[in-house]
């Protein structure tokens, strides 16, 4: 991609093996001693604590689940496109930023953010967040907090589609083969639900061999004019047809789409990812993408902004994610079976994420600068920057695509890992099969996200409007469930139509680390009235951190971004999300002021000295 040898790095260059195995021994290291650390000393995790999978045991949602089954569900569910697109994105400064963050957010920052959620969801019984910082906090914070979180589901869903969109866009092959894992994931499910039930061996089985199948017919999907322009659609009409099957996700039993999906994601992911992996150490690419870029300091064509602050709150979920404190508190927390797996599960599969991130890196900036920023930028930006494509027309050709102007990461992304799968001898001339398979993975890995949030988002908006109308509280209420899956996928689904990558992206980050900053500060409370103040740097650190990075960003973003593009609704929902965010944090602060003003201990439910009892810790 480079033009460089083997094992033959340019002087200047680095050669991702180096950036592999820091990236291996750091998380290593963290697991080993900061990581037992947090279980040993500042949460006292003890298995002699019954956990809500055991002490509410219903065999449908609390469920004592073995550690390493729910590590892989766990990780299925937080490994989003995050990890994949932002440090992509993030690329644009260099690749020394990216992955900086990457690995010292993710150790001190983001696992810290995992595991207290996840800790905390525990103790209360596998209770939401919202309703955490409700308890831990107040009344006040806790209604702030849920509505707070359904404005992120929408920016978040918004984000994650707008890089479908633009990688699927004039792709017949690339979205037959999206297309197709609707029906084989359908299949999948009237197979384990009315055929063969629990079967979910022979289920997975089949899922696999019509992946693969997909996969080769694509290129004579695409070389059919008729079939071809089946499957040949624009972004406008993409950016109706993402939301629509979103709506239909929402509205359709689980077994029929959703978790049939979830079987398909989790093989993909982790062949997937094994397999970069490998392919990265057979391979090592040289990393062309300079440390530091001239972007570093703003001006660049995909980020609207400097490294600093953008660098945080564009990689999100590589480092640092609020995303993962909806799942840390939904249902991770309902199947772990000891207080000390929390350690495994929470902690793990942060770092393992991290590790993905560096290696989306990696693939990434193994391609020449310029050709990475003439796929990430739209044609006229491009035009402006004054770089000429090196070997961007031999990569088109290689993938059978045109690659030039699709922003969001996803195509760069499936460029680079097609390139790393390709240069293994064996695999010599498979490009273009690679190329569409890791676009399929990507948009199957974004899809699922789709699916899952947007059923959180329509639980949430029921639970709201259950209050003001009580059958909408009621999950099997028919119209309920289509009236608040339409209104919440019109309202993703509009800022797709609307919005570009470099409009709804850095929301989306801003939004997603506020969430994580709001985490980071409700555990922190926890930790203060269970009497472990002086623990509570862990949380407060990076939580404190951030929260000034999240403003500047938004601030950033709507002065600079948002305000002088006219994208006036996109501005008053940063406005909003700010004053929310800011209220959780204002009320949490005047707890900690409480708090740390009790002398005296009382003993709470598991017989521990705390400064303060909770309801939750005492219900049964």
């Amino acid at each position: 991609m480079g033009g460089t040898q083997k094992n033959q790095p340019e002087e200047g260059k680095m050669n991702s093996l180096t950036l592999i195995f820091a990236a291996l021994c750091i998380f290593a290291i963290a697991y080993r001693l900061y990581g037992v650390f947090l279980a040993n000393k500042v949460l006292c995790l003890h298995d002699d604590r019954e956990t809500p999978a055991i002490t509410r045991a219903d065999g449908h949602d609390y469920v004592k689940t073995n550690k390493y089954v729910l590590f892989g569900h766990h990780f299925a569910a937080i490994a989003a496109a995050g990890p994949l697109l932002g440090p992509v994105l993030a690329a644009q400064f260099g690749f020394l930023p990216g992955a900086l963050w990457i690995l010292i957010g993710c150790v001190l920052a983001g696992a810290v953010h995992d595991m207290i959620v996840l800790f905390a969801s525990v103790r209360h019984q596998g209770k939401s967040l919202s309703v955490i910082a409700e308890i831990e906090i107040g009344a006040v914070a806790g209604k702030v907090a849920s509505i707070a979180i359904l404005f992120i589901l929408v920016l978040t869903l918004a984000g994650l589609s707008i890089a479908v969109v633009n990688a699927m866009f004039n792709s017949p092959w690339g979205t037959f083969t999206v297309v197709a894992t609707i029906p084989i994931a359908m299949i999948m499910g009237i197979y384990m639900q009315k055929i063969r039930p629990g079967d979910i061996k022979g289920g997975s089985i089949i899922g696999v061999v019509l992946l693969f199948l997909s996969i080769l017919v694509g290129p004579y999907v695409a070389a059919n004019p008729t079939l071809a322009a089946l499957f040949t659609f624009s972004k406008k009409q993409l950016s109706v047809i993402i939301p629509a099957y979103g709506f239909a996700a929402s509205v359709l039993p689980v077994w029929f789409l959703l978790v049939p999906r979830d079987y398909l994601s989790t093989y993909l992911k982790i062949g997937t990812i094994g397999l970069l992996a490998l392919g990265i150490f057979f391979v090592h690419p040289v990393l062309q993408m300079p440390a530091i870029t001239p972007y570093f300091f703003g001006g660049g064509p995909i980020i609207p902004g400097a490294a600093f602050p953008f660098i945080f709150i564009t990689i999100a979920c590589g480092a640092l994610s609020g995303f993962h404190a909806i799942i840390g508190s939904g249902t991770t927390p309902k199947m772990i079976a000891r207080e000390r797996d929390i350690l495994f599960v929470g902690y793990g599969a942060m770092l393992t994420e991290g590790f993905v991130a560096i290696m989306a890196l990696i693939a990434a900036c193994a391609l020449v600068p310029a050709d990475f920023f003439a796929i990430n930028s739209a044609p006229k930006v491009f035009e402006t920057l004054g770089l000429t494509t090196v070997n961007l027309p031999t990569l088109a050709a290689a993938v059978g695509e045109e690659i030039q102007g699709r922003p969001g990461g996803a195509v760069s992304l499936a460029v680079g890992m097609a390139y790393i799968f390709s240069s293994v001898p064996i695999m010599k001339g498979m490009m273009a099969y690679w190329y569409h398979f890791a676009i399929m993975f990507e948009a199957v890995f974004i899809l699922t996200a789709v699916d899952a949030g947007t059923r959180v988002g329509r639980y949430l908006l029921q639970e709201m409007l259950g209050k003001v109308y009580a059958p909408f509280a009621d999950n099997a209420w028919t119209p309920g469930i289509i009236l608040t899956s339409a209104v919440f996928t019109s309202a993703w689904g509009y800022l797709v139509y609307t919005g570009d990558i470099s409009t709804i992206w850095p929301l989306f980050g801003m939004s997603n680390q506020l969430l994580a900053t709001c985490a980071l500060i409700v555990g922190t409370t926890m930790l203060i009235r269970l009497g472990k103040a002086k623990y509570a740097w862990v949380t407060a650190g990076p939580g404190l951190f951030m929260m000034p990075i999240c403003m500047w960003a938004g601030y950033l973003n709507i002065t600079k971004n948002f305000l002088p593009k006219g994208l006036y609704l996109l501005t008053c929902m940063s406005i909003v999300l700010m004053v929310l965010m800011t209220v959780v944090f204002i009320e949490a602060f005047r707890r900690w002021n409480t708090l740390l003003k009790v002398r005296e201990t009382v003993a709470d439910g598991y017989g521990d000295q705390v400064l303060l009892r909770v309801r939750e810790q005492t219900e049964a």
